[in-house]
């Protein structure tokens, strides 16, 4: 019983699979995956033209709102190290933290890149300035940069549907033209048009179809027919 239950399991996934929209599916899938990667690239390439001259890229552009608490301040408001600090003093007030820290002897290169990598582990970079992790920050680098790629991404698309319905269309007028050579040469193969106001083949494949179903729905009734005379020749009662 396990046995023909899982051979009819394993025919069944065998048909699923095989079925056209699944492979098709499927092959939509890879292609699109391949196809998102060309667009990434082109978007990231078309960021870079529009960002060009924005010091620090779109990703600068924040605003931290003033601290409410003491945990949004920053790590040390009196060495400089507030809610935000420009990248290029990150190796001063590494230096700074450390000599607050440690004694002079104590203090040495390696002690140095541990306290600078405790700074940046407590701020993120945002283009050129540094923001405190605790800190309220308004990130209008990415959303200028969502509603940028949202309209380099809509107008690719845009432009790769046009032009593959030019061609689609050109295709098909010439595949026309060549149907219309052919007829041209071969007249008596011509298709006859419908008369005037006859139905296409696709009603009358409709209309057959009610047809069919109305007829399984109302069978038609069978008409009981007498029973043959038996042998002595009385009719049965």
């Amino acid at each position: 019983m396990k046995k023909n239950k899982a051979k009819s399991l394993w025919k069944d996934f065998k048909a699923f699979v095989a079925r056209g929209n699944v492979l098709d599916m499927a092959t939509g899938v890879v292609i699109g995956g391949a196809f998102n990667a060309i667009v990434t690239a082109l978007v990231n390439i078309l960021l870079s033209v529009c960002t060009w001259a924005v010091p620090g890229g779109l990703s600068g552009l924040i605003t931290v709102l003033p601290a409410v608490t003491s945990a949004q301040q920053g790590m040390n408001n009196a060495l400089g190290l507030g809610q935000t600090f420009d990248k290029a003093m990150l190796q001063e007030l590494a230096e700074k933290l450390a000599n607050a820290t440690y004694s002079a002897e104590e203090v040495t290169p390696s002690v140095i890149e541990t306290v600078k990598s405790s700074i940046t582990s407590n701020y993120t970079l945002y283009g050129q300035t540094y923001a405190y992790n605790q800190a309220a920050v308004i990130n209008w680098g990415a959303f200028i940069n969502a509603i940028i790629s949202f309209l380099i991404i809509a107008l690719t698309l845009f432009i790769i549907i046009k032009v593959f319905t030019y061609l689609s269309n050109k295709s098909k007028e010439f595949e026309a033209r060549l149907q219309e050579q052919y007829y041209l040469a071969h007249p008596e193969e011509r298709p006859v048009p419908p008369a005037p106001g006859a139905p296409s083949l696709k009603e009358v494949d409709l209309l057959v179809q009610i047809r069919d179903e109305l007829r399984k729905q109302n069978p038609p009734k069978v008409e009981e027919k007498p029973l043959p005379p038996n042998d002595e020749g009385n009719k049965p009662e």
